[in-house]
């Protein structure tokens, strides 16, 4: 059987746990060891690690972390983040029951895992946990968020770059202060804690999103079938962000409007709702025209 191992003692709840972690990377080479370094670091080991390596080329060995249960999933034709995700979650053991999902360029603290599971029961019907994220600088990245409706999704994208303390941006960011764990809307796919079962139940990742979304729509879902995303500030980790889309600024505009396309489409389905589906697209790709025509 594959359980959690403590490496000091700790709570009976931490020595119950089934965890495992999927990490997707792509061209990820000069992250992988940090990574794996704030692992080993961790006072909860996970049972199993999983990486789904989108790169054309690989760009990890699992030989060259021999001390780690880790095996690699080399996926060349880039399937996306969710689809990765996926399938990284498709090849864990049965019997694991949490699973954190994540970034390459992302560090946990020595406490990451261990806070995280202590508040799986703060909340009935908790299904995905997020923790408190840190950007390089020390500053908290706004990663617990409200669901983008029309009048807060609007007011956002036309306001967040130049009043960023619209009253819309800031419903939509959500607020930071407090150590209590919260339930939100969603949470970013950056760094997260599913339970298996209710992550599969639910199809796991909407794969036709490629990237960008697919968080958000996770965690739409999940409130949908009746579970609470929740955010744990008291966890942390460290997320360096963009390590692999940073020179490709152009691209990533498009793929961002893109999916954000599809999620208004999912949220507004209705043949009833066809005119304002047609209306927030519009303005979506006159949106997506004007940042790019930014950066020329």
């Amino acid at each position: 059987m594959w359980f959690v191992s403590v490496r000091t003692p700790r709570a009976a709840l931490m020595t119950q746990q089934n965890l495992a972690i999927v990490v997707i990377g792509y061209e990820s080479s000069a992250e992988w060891e940090g990574f794996f370094d704030s692992i080993v670091q961790s006072t909860i080991e996970p049972a199993s690690i999983v990486v789904v390596d989108n790169s054309p080329a690989s760009s990890i060995d699992a030989r060259d972390w021999p001390s780690l249960p880790l095996r690699v999933l080399h996926l060349p034709a880039n399937p996306g983040y969710g689809a990765a995700a996926n399938r990284g979650v498709q090849e864990l053991h049965h019997e694991i029951d949490w699973v954190v999902i994540c970034n390459p360029d992302t560090r946990l603290s020595e406490t990451t895992f261990e806070k995280l599971l202590s508040a799986v029961d703060v909340f009935s019907n908790t299904a995905i946990l997020g923790p408190a994220v840190r950007s390089s600088d020390g500053s908290i990245y706004p990663s617990a968020r409200e669901i983008p409706g029309v009048r807060i999704g609007i007011g956002h994208a036309l306001f967040a770059r130049i009043w960023p303390a619209n009253r819309w941006t800031t419903r939509y960011l959500g607020g930071y202060t407090g150590s209590a764990p919260r339930s939100v809307g969603w949470l970013s796919g950056s760094f997260l804690l599913a339970k298996r079962g209710v992550f599969e139940a639910i199809g796991g990742f909407d794969e036709a999103f490629f990237m960008f979304f697919e968080d958000v729509d996770l965690g739409r879902r999940t409130k949908s079938a009746g579970y609470r995303n929740v955010y744990v500030p008291q966890a942390e980790i460290t997320h360096s962000g963009a390590h692999a889309t940073s020179l490709r600024e152009k691209e990533m505009i498009l793929a961002h409007h893109r999916s954000a396309e599809r999620f208004l489409s999912k949220l507004y389905p209705h043949p009833w709702q066809g005119a304002l589906r047609l209306a927030l697209i519009t303005g979506l790709r006159l949106r997506a025209r004007w940042q790019i025509r930014q950066l020329t």
